[in-house]
């Protein structure tokens, strides 16, 4: 907890094991196999899913409500154990890790949550701050304020906000502040959890903007978007996961979903893409993104 002495063997440990996260050769950076899980033992939420997630891309996953798309993430952050399966991040098992273990695996992951999460008794540059006080306490507070500010010039929010409380920001700055305090501890994959709900068209544009800004900034670095947004996924994403039912309908690129013969893909496909941004003969969707 904040306030406890530093551990510096132990947080040193824990920047180093970051740096190998960010170093890992490995083709993948998640590896899912056949996972299962059922709370009652009878119904399956998640009927045997298998979905690999390339490193250093990235990748997508859509569905419609109810189809296992928040019960798949809390099982890559390690919140849920699989009924059965393997679940394989930056080479290690997690499925059969303990509470510390897991603790020191997260340290991998950078989260943006769904409606940011700031804390509203903090300052933009203290949110940020939060992370490294928690997990980087051999660090002097200069170089903590340090790290917040570039982090926070990183997410493009401007100077004259650092000193703000979460009420006296826009959505859009708080949205900036949520992922500026996810990239705090360098991580070697970033989660963005619905990042666009509720959001009106002009800032749904820059939050997709803003994630492939990140992405190409953090070279290496694995991004994974939770959403039910397809016309954004297409926008952003080098490979799309579609689940159904519990299993994973399509694995590919937008291109793929846009060829596919799968009617319910083609449904979806329908309905969450503009026509106007539908691609024209011999263009591909990232062409047509870059007619934006």
């Amino acid at each position: 907890m904040v306030g406890q002495p530093p551990n510096r063997e132990l947080d040193s440990l824990m920047e180093k094991q970051a740096e190998d996260a960010r170093n890992f050769k490995n083709k993948y950076a998640i590896e899912i196999a056949d996972v299962k899980k059922s709370f009652d033992g009878k119904e399956f939420v998640l009927q045997g899913i298998d979905l690999k997630i390339p490193k250093g891309e990235i990748t997508v996953i859509i569905g419609y409500s109810g189809t296992g798309k928040s019960v798949l993430l809390k099982h890559i952050l390690g919140l849920l154990k699989p009924s059965s399966g393997s679940i394989k991040v930056l080479g290690e098992e997690i499925a059969d890790k303990d509470v510390e273990e897991l603790t020191k695996l997260r340290q991998n992951y950078g989260m943006l949550f769904q409606y940011a999460a700031l804390f509203d008794d903090m300052t933009a540059v203290e949110n940020v701050m939060f992370p490294l006080k928690e997990h980087r306490r051999d660090y002097s507070k200069a170089k903590m304020l340090e790290i917040a500010r570039e982090r926070l010039k990183d997410s493009g929010l401007d100077e004259k906000h650092f000193n703000k409380l979460p009420a006296e920001m826009s959505g859009g700055m708080r949205k900036r502040v949520g992922l500026a305090r996810a990239l705090a501890l360098d991580p070697a994959i970033l989660i963005y959890d619905e990042p666009t709900t509720g959001l009106d068209p002009v800032l749904t544009e820059m939050v997709d903007n803003l994630i492939v800004s990140t992405h190409n900034l953090k070279k290496g670095t694995t991004s994974i978007v939770v959403s039910h947004d397809l016309f954004a996924a297409f926008r952003i994403a080098d490979h799309v996961a579609m689940l159904d039912s519990g299993k994973v309908l399509l694995f590919g690129t937008p291109d793929d979903f846009l060829k596919s013969d799968i009617d319910l893909v083609k449904r979806f496909v329908s309905k969450g893409v503009r026509r106007e941004l539908q691609p024209k003969d011999g263009e591909s969707q990232k062409d047509v993104s870059s007619r934006e």
